[in-house]
Order: structure tokens, then sequence, then C-alpha cells
């Protein structure tokens, strides 16, 4: 049965009025959102609410002391109408990990599940038809006591909230290897989906931009050499015939896409090598024709097939196809529409 989520209806939609073909990133958002507060050591009544502001407290601890995480997921639609979600189980256990690795209370990851599909049940008519498209999902936890001071906080809230999107990319992109700024050491908060570590990506992402690059490709903290992961996605080259991704080293950030890429092309017969790769032997790489083609993976981005790398003052050519990249983008998005079978039993459906 699950918990009881006590469910205020908004009196019309807004869904009406949204153009699918023309959905502005980021700034379209669904009739409702998913609301729980924790106080007095637990998470109390479970609310869909219409989407709306917040009441926050100028001295509520997140906005000091940034404990606050997210997730990133897509809800998509079938033929037949029927709504899905893409493991929204392994989503789970990354937001309670990164809660635990911010001192914040874990949310209960069956009613995370339940939570996604009542509320994308509910506003199902805001997911594009279109295959690509996707209606996203964004959970978040911040800490909203009113208080100031150096500790974990008493008082929590929980939220889901969605928003319909097209695909980020329809190019191939080009990434800048940062090597001033990194985004994350051992031992910090890499590995975590923490609101912070995107903070601190801004500026970086933004030079790169500047340069006429797309984003930024981070390098490790010791000597900038290392390829951890692109500023918002995973990474995956191919060399030698052989798939190539750098290896979880607790700087990294666990892409539930990643996961499943790396599902895929095994399934697929391809070799794939989770490994330290430097930057180096991508140059190296490119100069001997070893080099055959990278891609990114991520929930926002999807599968983004990358054309080039700028590393200080050269220009690494990657490919110009990616055959690999391009199976894989096909496969995943046509899983998620229902028109691929789903032998790796990814997808959840949500029933009316």
């Amino acid at each position: 049965m699950g918990t009881q989520i006590h469910i205020e209806k908004v009196k019309e939609s807004k869904a009406k009025h949204l153009d699918f073909n023309d959905i502005p990133l980021g700034r379209a958002f669904t009739d409702h959102m998913f609301l729980c507060t924790y106080e007095n050591g637990a998470w109390q009544t479970p609310k869909i609410v219409p989407m709306g502001a917040l009441t926050t407290h100028p001295a509520a601890m997140a906005l000091h002391y940034g404990q606050a995480i997210f997730e990133g997921m897509k809800a998509t639609i079938d033929d037949n109408g029927t709504p899905m979600l893409f493991r929204p189980e392994q989503n789970a256990k990354r937001l309670n990990f990164s809660a635990r690795r911010l001192g914040m209370p874990e949310f209960p990851e069956d009613l995370f599940v339940q939570a996604l599909k009542v509320l994308v049940g509910l506003d199902k008519n805001w997911i594009p038809p279109q295959q690509g498209s996707a209606l996203y999902l964004r959970p978040f936890m911040y800490a909203d006591e009113a208080f100031i001071g150096m500790r974990a906080a008493t008082q929590y809230k929980f939220i889901i909230m969605a928003s319909p999107s097209n695909p980020i990319y329809t190019k191939r992109v080009r990434l800048y290897a940062e090597t001033n700024f990194i985004r994350a050491a051992h031992g910090g908060t890499g590995e975590a989906k923490a609101a912070g570590n995107y903070a601190a990506a801004i500026l970086p992402t933004e030079n790169a931009k500047a340069k006429g690059y797309d984003q930024v490709l981070w390098l490790d903290a010791h000597n900038f050499k290392s390829i951890q992961e692109v500023g918002t996605m995973n990474i995956f080259f191919k060399i030698k015939g052989k798939m190539i991704t750098p290896n979880l080293d607790g700087a990294i950030l666990a892409g539930i896409t990643r996961m499943s890429v790396i599902e895929l092309l095994r399934h697929k017969g391809y070799e794939v090598t989770e490994r330290p790769i430097s930057i180096d032997e991508i140059i190296e790489a490119s100069k001997n024709g070893t080099l055959e083609e990278a891609f990114g993976t991520g929930t926002a981005v999807g599968i983004a097939l990358i054309q080039e790398i700028g590393y200080k003052d050269n220009v690494i050519h990657v490919s110009n196809e990616s055959p690999v990249g391009q199976m894989v983008l096909e496969t995943i998005n046509g899983v998620r529409a229902g028109k691929i079978p789903d032998e790796l039993r990814w997808m959840i459906k949500i029933q009316a």
C-alpha cells in the first residue's frame, strides 16, 4: 500500500498553454510538487500540493552552510500514453548517500519512489510526447531550520518538482579541460550530488563558454592530468576498439546514466574498462589515430557526442562521428519511449 500521501490538486492545469516543441529550458514547471518536512527527528506527513513559492526564513541553514542535495531524473511515456520512470530506486539510493555525506537525514527510499509515481501520474499531461524529450524530475533536500551556527540542522524540506524539457544538445559538443580550478578532491564532496559542487563550477563553466566551448572537462586536483568528469556528465572514450571511463575514485559522481551505459555496452558485447585515464593519453591517442570517439552521459544531457577537447593552447580532435555513442543514445531513448525492448529492466511503468 505504501505511505498515505495527502493530495491537493489544482483547479485547472496549465499544461494546455505549453508548446512541447518550444519548451523554455528549466522555466516551465508542472502543476504540482511533492513536499515533506523533517522535524522532531522524523519525516512528517507527505503532501502533493500546487506548485508555488516556499516560505523560507532568512536564517535557513542551507542558505548559510550549504546543506543542500539534489537528484536529476526523467519521466517519459510509451505509445499507449503510460508514464515511465528510469531506474528511480538508484536515485533514491544516491540521494541518501549524499545525505549521509552532508550530515542530513536519509529519506525513505520506498516513499521516494512512491512520491515520484504519484506526482508523475498526476502531472502526466506535462510529459512531452516526442522521443528524446522528457519530464525532468528534480528531487532535492535542504536544511530549513532557522539558526545561525555551525552544526547539522534539525529541520529539513524534501521536495520533488518537475519541468518538461527537450534535448539539451542537438549537435556535437566541445569541451575545455580546466587547469586552474578543480571540481573535487579525495575526501571532499565530489561523489555526492551536493548543491555546492555546482556553485563552484559556475565560474569555470562560464570561462569555458567564453572561449567557445560547451562544457568544462574536469581534471584531478593534484596535477591536472587525470580526467574526472564533465560539468554535467560522466565521460567515455573509445580507444583501440575498447571503451574506457574514469573509475569512481571518491571524487567522481556515480552517474545513474553512467552505470546504465556500462551495463548496456557490456550487454552489447563491448569491453568496458573503468580505470584512471590521463589527458596525455587522450592527446597521444588522438595523434596516433587510436582515439575513435568519446561521449558524455548524464540525466539532463542524455548522451552528448564529443567533437573535440580544448587543453591549454591546443585543441584535441576526438572524432567527426560516434557510432557507439549514437547507438547508446538511440537505445536509451528508444527504451525510455517504449519503442525498444527493455532487456535490462530499467523502466518502471506508472499504472493509473
